[in-house]
């Protein structure tokens, strides 16, 4: 497929050929799940659902690569073992190489709500963005509008809600940073895409930190469960909860990364587990 969601004049002029993989050149082409893609390139890195589980979740990421040839050379080369579903460029452009229904290798080792494998019930975006250890650039508005679109249209295909379009990070917070605390997803919640609360404000106070031991840092290990992060039930604030608590903040309170539990990520949390729908809240861990 060719065409581009650009408007005519000196944008569409910065717009280049995308570069396709030699593995993807010759392989067998589907059609589009989604009206807005401009182009496919098929990836050779997918499997099926398992149990023919259906995707009710978004996961989003950013590329991490230097440019968006490198990104598309990985996710659509033979033996990378990793894929997406869609690829957003700067400019706005979505490429599709993973057909929904089927199963791509974006996750990793992850889990969300006491389910493990991410991948079969999820739908993957990768958004081209150079990441942490590049520079990490803001994302331009046009690829966040084409994003929103994108998501949109696979939450009421799929009826995913609004609280499973999730980061990365939030699947992985031991690994993982993207997209990152500098994407926009108050911008997203306001056109419907994902969860969000206006963060509570950032004072002086009492915090729960790493090293702490107490029934206040089970609570919060409690609650973040109850949201969906893995993290250990033990009262004792490890690394691992320090991790969750960093992602938490990475998604929901961007102001500060600091992975300690002061009274504006707490509260934030509250306010958030509060305005769930009543099927909405995860199962505590384990």
């Amino acid at each position: 497929m060719s065409g581009s969601s650009a408007s005519p004049g000196s944008d569409s002029k910065r717009q280049r050929a995308l570069p396709v993989p030699k593995t993807a050149a010759g392989m067998r082409t589907f059609d589009p799940d989604s009206s807005i893609v401009s182009d496919i390139i098929p990836s050779p890195n997918w499997g099926e659902r398992n149990k023919g589980r259906q995707p009710d979740m978004i996961l989003l990421h950013y590329t991490g690569m230097p440019d968006v040839e490198g990104a598309l050379a990985r996710l659509c080369t033979a033996g990378t073992e990793v894929s997406a579903h869609y690829v957003v460029l700067e400019d706005g452009r979505i490429v599709q190489c993973v057909q929904e229904a089927k199963r791509a290798w974006h996750a990793g080792v992850s889990s969300w709500a006491g389910e493990d494998d991410v991948n079969s019930c999820s739908i993957g975006i990768e958004i081209v963005n150079r990441g942490h250890d590049w520079g990490y650039p803001e994302f331009p508005l046009r690829q966040i509008a084409a994003v929103i679109a994108l998501c949109r249209g696979i939450m009421l295909r799929r009826k995913v809600a609004p609280h499973r379009v999730l980061a990365h990070s939030d699947v992985a917070p031991a690994r993982k940073k993207d997209p990152g605390e500098k994407f926009p997803w108050h911008s997203l919640a306001n056109s419907g895409v994902g969860h969000w609360v206006t963060p509570a404000p950032i004072v002086r106070g009492e915090s729960l930190m790493l090293g702490t031991i107490s029934d206040e840092v089970m609570s919060l290990q409690q609650a973040l469960a109850k949201y969906g992060y893995g993290v250990p039930v033990s009262g004792k604030y490890d690394a691992a909860t320090m991790e969750v608590v960093t992602a938490f903040q990475r998604h929901f309170r961007p102001a500060r990364l600091d992975g300690v539990a002061d009274h504006s990520t707490l509260s934030t949390l509250q306010a958030l587990l509060a305005s769930l729908p009543a099927e909405g809240t995860a199962v505590a861990a384990k």
